[in-house]
């Protein structure tokens, strides 16, 4: 075997591997059909990409290696046309909790359409709809509601950041909560936009599984259900933030939303989801935001926000880690389902009885 043939080989045989690698989980992913056959054609391209590595260093399958290297070659791409031809939708059957992207708009100077007794008639107010309330019961079983609601602008008070984890102390699901001066929270979440019939898979993540929804929602639903109802871990931590970046920031929530509502795009587990965007744009408000492995591990981003000097200065970043779990407190707040859901988790939280500019 000559040195250029060795070379061409090796080469061949990484590109195939690694073609297989993504190959075979896109196809068991977004194949059409029923599972079953979606696994068959998977582990059947795999183990033909396996047999083409075997040929193309076997020195008896000298005519036989370049047709079969050929042929997968050429499924590669076919399959990459196939690939590209999947595009995100904004019309499937959605899962009932992801079924409305929040939709916004500012009014400038008028009196508040849903709440008009507040009597704020000079400022902007944000007028939004598809904001969700349910009552979650169990994580499969709750009461749907979707309300619009009014927010003056100009009593935007304090932002804060939520980490719920849901596989162990790395990877946390991130929400971003803004309050006002008379008490209300609205939190937002960037989520997959699942079917009705669909569950969560972190690998399917990885392929077109799923659409991004950007959910704005009442913090006894978005909150509660993930610290009361499946059990997971949740943290709080009040954000410092000048009041114009504030509002900059809930207005691109809702620009989000309404982008996704006119060009759907698919979530990504890595690259495309709820933490990322919000980096995306934060640094759209603010320069000198630098990429990070806590990025990716959501976990950490506290961490990654108290580097930047972004978190309350009441206390050290151990002591607000320490103090920033609110499942307690959320599960107290149970015992008092006419109580204040919002004030009662913030009770010992650093920073959290201060405006966040």
């Amino acid at each position: 075997m000559s040195l250029v043939s060795g070379i061409v080989r090796a080469a061949l045989s990484i590109t195939m591997l690694g073609a297989a690698t993504w190959l075979t989980p896109a196809l068991w992913f977004r194949l059409p059909g029923p599972e079953v056959l979606r696994i068959g054609i998977a582990v059947l391209v795999g183990t033909l990409a396996l047999l083409c590595v075997v040929a193309l260093w076997w020195p008896q399958a000298s005519t036989l290696r370049w047709r079969l290297a050929g042929s997968y070659l050429m499924l590669l791409v076919a399959s990459l046309a196939w690939w590209h031809s999947i595009a995100p939708q904004a019309d499937r059957d959605w899962a009932e909790e992801v079924a409305h992207l929040v939709e916004g708009r500012v009014i400038e100077g008028q009196e508040s359409q849903t709440q008009p007794d507040v009597g704020h008639s000079r400022g902007a107010v944000l007028h939004l709809d598809h904001v969700r309330n349910f009552e979650w019961h169990t994580p499969e079983d709750f009461t749907p509601h979707w309300e619009s609601r009014d927010y003056p602008l100009d009593e935007l008070t304090s932002v804060d950041l939520l980490t719920s984890h849901w596989m162990g102390p790395q990877i946390a699901h991130t929400l971003v909560s803004f309050g006002f001066a008379d008490g209300r929270y609205l939190a937002f979440s960037v989520e997959i936009r699942k079917e009705s019939t669909e569950v969560f898979s972190t690998l399917g993540g990885m392929f077109k599984q799923y659409e991004l929804a950007v959910i704005a929602a009442d913090e006894r639903d978005i909150v509660r259900v993930r610290s009361n109802v499946r059990g997971e871990e949740v943290h709080l931590y009040r954000v410092q933030m000048p009041q114009e970046m504030m509002r900059e920031l809930l207005l691109a929530y809702v620009d989000e939303a309404e982008t996704l509502r006119t060009q759907p795009r698919f979530y990504n587990t890595a690259f495309s989801n709820c933490t990322t965007l919000v980096y995306a744009m934060m640094t759209r408000l603010t320069d000198g935001l630098p990429l990070d492995y806590r990025l990716l591990l959501s976990g950490y981003l506290p961490e990654y926000v108290a580097d930047q000097g972004a978190l309350s200065d009441t206390a050290p970043f151990a002591e607000l880690k320490a103090r920033s779990l609110i499942n307690p407190a959320a599960l107290a707040a149970d015992q008092q389902p006419d109580g204040d859901f919002s004030r009662l988790i913030r009770e010992g939280i650093p920073g959290a009885d201060r405006p966040s500019f």
